[in-house]
């Protein structure tokens, strides 16, 4: 019975396991699968937590994003009507500024139609007025047609112009 190898296995492994019973061994492998599972517990509660951060944090960075995309559209409809606000009254300003020379210019010509016209019957004025006095000097003579004929060509002259 002592011959046997099972007997003697069997006895190395009852003092084995009572040498480990004796030295508290299963009391510390348990403890430090204990505070494995402890640890791997806390980090789990860590990562659960980051997790809910970066939720939280990829939530808020979504809405800043939507915020800025509808600011920028905002800005840009906001310069487009500006653009547009700007082509309407350069559009304006140009129309203004045409119908001013344009009537700047007529006025120009107008004036410049009773000038011509001023001119030509001043020059008329005179032209009948040298001929008449070359008629009434050929016709009348004496000091007194002289007279007369000065006084007829004052009037004459006061008349047509």
């Amino acid at each position: 019975m002592f011959q046997s190898a099972e007997f003697w296995v069997g006895v190395a492994f009852v003092i084995f396991w009572g040498l480990m019973f004796y030295l508290g061994v299963p009391g510390k492998v348990f403890n430090q699968l204990d505070s494995r599972g402890k640890r791997i517990s806390d980090e789990l509660a860590e990562a659960k937590r980051l997790r809910q951060d970066a939720e939280r944090l990829l939530k808020e960075y979504e809405a800043k994003r939507a915020a800025a995309e509808r600011e920028a559209a905002d800005i840009v409809s906001s310069a487009r009507d500006e653009a547009e606000r700007l082509a309407r009254d350069a559009q304006e300003k140009m129309t203004d500024f045409i119908t001013r020379r344009t009537a700047s210019a007529e006025a120009k010509i107008a004036q410049a139609e009773a000038q011509a016209s001023a001119e030509v019957r001043a020059a008329a004025v005179d032209a009948a007025i040298r001929a008449s006095e070359r008629v009434l000097r050929d016709e009348i003579t004496g000091p007194t047609a002289a007279s007369l004929v000065t006084a007829s060509l004052n009037d004459v002259r006061t008349k047509l112009q």
